[in-house]
């Protein structure tokens, strides 16, 4: 949107916009502000992710304040990642619109870019589950957590991808963002839970000259017909347009509640079972999983036995498997081939029999079990900020802080996060005017498909200890 035209607005309208309201208006005026926070954040992303990357491996008693390298790690790792997921729950995908360097990168590269037609294949719903898939799996093949080479390949990797697709199809907006960002499914899913949102009066909207000059939305959305905080960017460009975009509250997760049939897609429903809960607890449990281990040193000594050594040999390069000696950490070809195993199989236990019970759930609720997944965001979001966190907690104790607490509030943020689903989903139930036994018996199956994933981490971390 032009931002000129906040200034056609009656005196009156924008007299009686509220507080919060002023505020997305002032990020519509502000727009070359923002344009400087992102480059300087691109600045320094840029610095994090390119310059460890050529400096030699830092000693074992290096830390964050005297090795950039460290510093990096726990700047991506400790910070950057934990918190941006923790930012979707409270003010939608502001991260994504005013601060992802990504997201400024591609949408500047399209702006001379050649503007083609954006393809057929790359509107497919399914790569969002397909690059969060893969990258997470790839990360944990080359510890992508540990060393800054790595680092550079994947995020490095993904960058270059988004400049790439912002020349060729941008035209200044974020096709990349908005088709084919590895995190854009969870983020989209996560922003579903937020307070914070743009809200679009249509009744406004219509009473206003049909020549108004037209919004510039960068992840390309039909801002008229805008109702879910899932794909808005919340970049404020919006904001007071045709005297009827405001950013307002609204009740956490009251998107979720009322979300219908057509609402959700199948494949944001699978990303939230198999990859959200499933992918990524067996990515963040792997290293402290004991089956992990017994199972490993099983086939290990099955394939000796019977003469086969080639699976346990460590020749692969550190881009493809971590290789890295001088630190004592290299990965033979049965390790890449157990962490595959691992995460497949975790992805198909948690997020199988999630999706089993909720899929029995909408039966028994004669409703669309798409629908009723949305009320497993809380947990997923849990599983996440809870793994993440972990490098965070890890990074720190390195450097002599640790916290006695940890414990309590681990536990505390998974029984949050499973009363949360619970209570979205027995306000779904509510809304489609499901009551009696078939009510209690989806919302058990609905908090059963929630307590999987928080029992494994108590498990896993042996939270129980605590108390």
């Amino acid at each position: 949107m032009s931002t000129h035209t906040l200034h056609f607005q009656p005196r009156q309208a924008r007299a009686q916009r509220t507080r919060l309201a002023r505020l997305g208006d002032m990020m519509a005026r502000q727009r070359g502000r923002i344009a400087l926070l992102q480059w300087a954040i691109v600045g320094l992303y840029f610095v994090l992710v390119a310059a460890p990357a050529f400096l030699p491996m830092p000693p074992e008693e290096a830390r964050m304040f005297n090795s950039l390298t460290r510093f990096a790690q726990f700047a991506f790792w400790g910070i950057w990642w934990p918190f941006v997921i923790a930012s979707m729950l409270l003010v939608g995908r502001f991260w994504c619109g005013v601060m992802c360097p990504e997201g400024a990168l591609t949408e500047f590269a399209g702006r001379p870019g050649k503007g083609r037609p954006i393809p057929r294949w790359m509107r497919w719903p399914g790569w969002p589950l397909v690059g969060f898939l893969g990258t997470t799996l790839y990360g944990q093949l080359i510890s992508v957590y540990e060393y800054p080479g790595p680092v550079l390949v994947i995020l490095g990797g993904s960058t270059v991808a988004a400049v790439a697709v912002g020349i060729v199809y941008g035209r200044g907006k974020r096709v990349w963002c908005r088709y084919l960002c590895p995190v854009t499914g969870v983020f989209a899913l996560l922003a579903r839970l937020a307070p914070l949102h743009f809200k679009v009066d249509r009744t406004a909207w219509d009473m206003q000259p049909a020549n108004t000059p037209a919004v510039d939305c960068p992840p390309l959305l039909n801002v008229s017909a805008l109702a879910s905080a899932s794909q808005c960017h919340a970049c404020g460009r919006c904001s007071g347009h045709r005297d009827a975009v405001a950013l307002r509250w609204r009740w956490p997760g009251s998107e979720i509640v009322r979300s219908q049939s057509g609402d959700v897609g199948r494949y944001e429903a699978l990303l939230l079972f198999y990859g959200m809960l499933g992918f990524a607890l067996g990515a963040f449990q792997w290293t402290m999983a004991p089956g992990f281990v017994r199972a490993k040193q099983w086939v290990a000594t099955w394939l000796v036995e019977h003469d086969i050594l080639w699976p346990l040999a460590d020749n692969a390069p550190w881009w493809v498997l971590t290789h890295y000696p001088q630190a004592s950490d290299v990965f033979s070809w049965l390790d890449g081939a157990g962490i595959v195993a691992w995460l497949v199989a975790s992805a198909l236990l948690v997020g199988g029999c999630a999706h089993l019970a909720t899929v029995l759930a909408a039966r028994l609720a004669r409703a669309d079990w798409k629908v009723l997944a949305l009320g497993l965001v809380p947990m997923a979001a849990a599983n996440l900020f809870l793994g993440l966190s972990m490098l965070t907690l890890t990074q720190l104790r390195s450097e002599g802080i640790e916290f006695g607490w940890l414990p309590q509030a681990r536990v505390a943020l998974l029984l949050l996060a499973w009363l949360a689903g619970i209570a979205l989903g027995v306000g779904q139930l509510r809304r489609m005017d499901v009551r009696g036994l078939r009510a209690a018996a989806a919302a058990v199956l609905l908090a059963g498909a929630a307590a999987l994933p928080a029992l494994l981490w108590v498990r896993t971390l042996d939270l129980l200890r605590a108390f």
